[in-house]
């Protein structure tokens, strides 16, 4: 009986974190997806290529600097990068 207890325990522990990391990750999306499109509306149409995905998702932990600096060394003007990596962690 000890044991059946833990194990229900231990599956409502995991289902509460599965279910709060599911309501926090489309949030976390949204952000680094306003960033792409910051920089796919100034390539017109292009596809973001993955070196600004990345600096997009380093823009939402925080890292102003390294998102610009990333997203300026995919060729994206430093306005763009500017403004696209302060939506990110919004």
């Amino acid at each position: 009986m000890h044991m059946s207890t833990r194990i229900a325990g231990v599956l409502t522990g995991l289902a509460l974190a599965l279910g709060g990391a599911a309501f926090a990750a489309p949030a976390a999306h949204a952000d680094v997806t306003a960033c792409i499109n910051q920089v796919e509306r100034e390539l017109q149409g292009g596809e973001a290529p993955d070196s600004v995905r990345m600096a997009c998702y380093v823009g939402l932990t925080g890292d102003h600097a390294q998102c610009v600096s990333g997203l300026t060394a995919a060729a994206v003007t430093n306005g763009t990068a500017e403004s696209a990596c302060r939506v990110a962690p919004d």
